[in-house]
């Protein structure tokens, strides 16, 4: 009897870890968010195949940022790399019993990246080359995809002879990708550049990666403040937001910093902080007006040598269904449900703010949203006025508690200060001074 609820305890601990496990890799606001690795082979050679690999982010918020993608799988038999274009294996391994040709990688598990921009152009093909960066599918398609052709020997020649990589890995910056074992599918379809011919792969498989912050991150990456002009007090970011683990290595300012490792978004070097957290996002109620509300959001980066390019915000809130106008930033509403439109991302603008510097006097960026009313919901009672949810780069941030959140004087109305314009403003004053 003893043995059996042990058995069953074992049991059950494996099911609650194989669930939680599926439940952190779905993203509500981005349910068919992936990233699908596609292998066409293109032509046979003499003891192997020439494919072309395609990644594409599916993803509509999340992005890969610099220093870019790792590819990684075990192959079947015993492969090699002859060679590759757009990208490289970052280790040859042991290529001793070549005579004559020696393969460009020769290692049962072989890690690839993408080759950095300004190769010499025999060495590209399309999608490659921008070093392992990937925009998320939201922000632009045509830069959310990244290809490389590879060239592989001692494979087999045939669809029947072939064997698909095994134990596919996807790295990148923070981590959290799980890849699905390869799949045979359909072959690729590719049309001529006029339309008038189509041809297909030899053979094709798919890969699927699916990004999980529990797998990414015991601890979150960024924080929420708060603040309004209806109170004077600042909800800051919980004490230990992110962890308190760098407690110990941060640093006041950039002159104390006293280090031989590279920092990087896994790693950081941060500012002494009592949140502790490379990014914090501050949500300021700015303005009540009579039909319409203002709010500015800034975002505040406090890692050293950290640089964030492409980045992107998502926040939740009911009144995102009827945004008037953003400055500063492209918006673009996040609807992944039909019945609900209260999410949306924010991006900067491309070569004036889609980079977040380093920590210090530049190492922000900020805009102002002007937001429509509706007569039966708006309200500043409550912390109705915040955002419900903040995602930087995909990752949830830690918001402060609600019962910290800014709160009305107890004898203000739920519509303090209704104003229509500077002039009514202005007008109510001479009034009163009157």
């Amino acid at each position: 009897m003893v043995r059996r609820s042990k058995l069953h305890g074992i049991l059950l601990s494996v099911i609650c870890v194989i669930l939680f496990s599926h439940a952190g890799a779905y993203d509500p606001l981005d349910p068919n968010g992936n990233i699908t690795m596609k292998w066409d082979i293109m032509s046979w050679t003499a003891d192997g195949y020439v494919a072309v690999v395609t990644m594409t982010n599916f993803q509509m918020y999340r992005h890969i940022m610099s220093p870019g993608w790792k590819l990684g799988w075990v192959w079947a038999k015993k492969e090699v790399i002859w060679s590759m274009v757009g990208a490289q294996a970052t280790e040859q391994g042991d290529c001793s019993k070549f005579k004559g040709n020696i393969p460009h990688c020769c290692k049962r598990n072989p890690t690839v990246v993408d080759l950095l921009p300004g190769v010499p152009y025999n060495q590209q093909i399309a999608n490659c080359c921008k070093g392992g960066v990937v925009a998320s599918w939201g922000q632009d398609p045509s830069a959310a995809v990244s290809s490389f052709q590879i060239s592989v020997g001692l494979s087999g020649t045939s669809n029947k002879t072939v064997k698909l990589p095994k134990n596919i890995t996807l790295a990148a910056p923070g981590g959290g990708y799980s890849c699905s074992q390869a799949k045979i599918v359909p072959s690729s379809i590719f049309w001529s550049p006029d339309g008038r011919r189509k041809t297909q792969a030899l053979m094709t498989w798919n890969i699927t990666c699916t990004y999980s912050q529990l797998v990414a991150s015991q601890h979150p990456r960024c924080c929420v403040s708060m603040s309004s002009f209806y109170n004077s007090t600042i909800t800051p970011c919980p004490s230990c937001a992110c962890g308190c683990q760098n407690k110990n290595t941060c640093v006041e300012s950039a002159p104390n910093i006293q280090s031989i490792v590279t920092p990087t978004i896994d790693n950081p070097i941060l500012q002494c902080t009592q949140h502790m957290c490379p990014i914090r996002i501050h949500w300021h109620v700015k303005t009540n007006y009579k039909e319409y509300w203002r709010v500015k959001m800034s975002i505040i980066n406090f890692s050293y040598f950290v640089n964030y390019n492409q980045w992107t915000l998502v926040a939740q809130h009911p009144n995102l269904n009827n945004v008037t106008q953003v400055f500063s930033f492209v918006y673009k509403p996040l609807v992944p449900y039909k019945s609900m439109n209260d999410t949306g991302m924010f991006y900067g603008i491309k070569f004036f703010n889609d980079l977040i510097t380093e920590a210090g006097p530049e190492g922000n960026v900020q805009s102002e949203i002007i937001l429509q009313k509706d007569a039966f919901t708006f309200t500043l009672k409550e912390g109705w006025a915040f955002p419900r949810k903040i995602y930087f780069n995909g990752e949830e941030c830690m918001m402060p508690s609600p019962d910290q959140y800014p709160h009305l004087p107890n004898s203000a109305p739920g519509n303090l200060f209704p104003v229509s314009s500077g002039a009514a403003l202005l007008a109510i004053c001479f009034l009163v001074f009157w």
